[in-house]
């Protein structure tokens, strides 16, 4: 597989080559080919790695790979195919439905791939695989401020396969709507259940405002009925300060055989983050997040229910297209779902993380 996939790089390279040179062909680059990397260490102050209940910086006292991406785009008339692979261990997590071993191995994951028909002016329909359009924090590290991820974006949706068209209404406004595979699946043929995703956007013509209303809604695979209300809101206030905020809820009603009494249960969590650009390279980003998950739907499973407040300062120093991310966390729950090396149980997880990440 790395041999094919590096003869296919080489042979992109050499066609994008040709184009540039060559006086009877359209307009280079034919194909885009864009990529990215991002490393990190971590330490806990609990001095262990089970301390961390959100995605892709399960570590503690060790150096760590995340993911090398390589991103293929082609358009030609109306059409359009996106090819999006990742490598490593958050390409792991990413596709935990997929992959058996997101701890010891590296994986190669597709994380994204569609192909793209322009019908009309305001009107693509595109099939395939895609990353979700709900939430605010994005799966590539170099994307996000913050390297660690929040618990809105750790407990999901990460991906969505399906057909979706999307609408350009004006110019400030834009939908999508969807229906897709299970969350999560890129192959569910063993189910009929399918989800419906849309979303609504605005993007002022006077302001430097956008605004997203997500939702998402479906059966899984085991048959229980979820509901995702989404929201996401950025704001530059000028050229040095920017907010950004996230709030969802997902609800749950288990369609199948229910316990007497037995309702519908839900998680939700609101964030806000508060961006400073020093100069054009130097920044810091600090993400204050409350996540309720009182019916124990996910991160307290374990604990019956319960809260968590994590707070979150990063640092962003950037040399062209690298970026260096010193960052403290602090996760504070109202149950011990933390421990220290002895197995103590506690409410509090302090850690800190040396991250860089780069792009092309």
């Amino acid at each position: 597989m790395k041999k094919v996939l590096l003869v296919a790089f080489a042979a992109c390279q050499g066609f994008i080559a040709y184009s540039q040179t060559a006086t009877d062909t359209t307009q280079a680059p034919l194909v885009k080919i864009s990529g990215s990397a991002d490393v990190y260490y971590r330490y806990n102050f609990n001095g262990n790695n089970t301390d961390n209940k959100t995605s892709f910086t399960n570590s503690h006292n060790s150096f760590e790979l995340g993911m090398i991406s390589l991103k293929a785009e082609h358009e030609f008339k109306k059409g359009s195919i996106v090819a999006d692979l990742g490598f490593g261990k958050r390409a792991a997590e990413f596709s935990y439905n997929e992959t058996t071993d997101k701890t010891n191995t590296a994986e190669l994951a597709i994380k994204q791939l569609y192909i793209g028909y322009q019908v009309l002016d305001k009107l693509k329909i595109s099939m395939g695989s895609f990353g979700t359009h709900v939430g605010y924090e994005l799966l590539d590290a170099y994307l996000n401020r913050n390297y660690s991820m929040s618990y809105m974006f750790s407990n999901g949706p990460f991906f969505s396969t399906g057909v979706k068209a999307d609408f350009t209404i004006s110019q400030a406004w834009t939908a999508m709507i969807g229906v897709f595979n299970p969350t999560d699946f890129k192959s569910a043929s063993w189910t009929n259940n399918k989800y419906v995703g849309a979303q609504l956007g605005y993007s002022s013509t006077k302001a430097p405002l956008k605004l997203y209303l997500n939702y998402l809604e479906g059966k899984d695979t085991t048959g229980v009925q979820n509901h995702q209300i989404d929201f996401v809101a950025t704001y530059q206030i000028n050229s040095v300060l920017g907010l950004g905020y996230n709030g969802t809820v997902s609800t749950y009603n288990d369609t199948r055989d229910k316990e007497p009494g037995e309702g519908s249960k839900k998680w939700w969590g609101s964030a806000l983050y508060v961006n400073v650009d020093f100069n054009d390279k130097l920044g810091m980003t600090v993400r204050g997040e409350y996540f309720d998950d009182k019916d124990g739907l996910k991160t307290f499973a374990t604990a019956g229910g319960g809260h968590v407040v994590a707070g979150t300062l990063s640092m962003n120093y950037k040399v062209g297209n690298l970026t260096i991310i010193p960052e403290f966390r602090i996760d504070n729950a109202s149950v011990d779902i933390f421990n220290k090396k002895s197995g103590t149980p506690v409410a509090t997880s302090p850690s800190v993380l040396l991250a860089a990440t780069y792009h092309f």
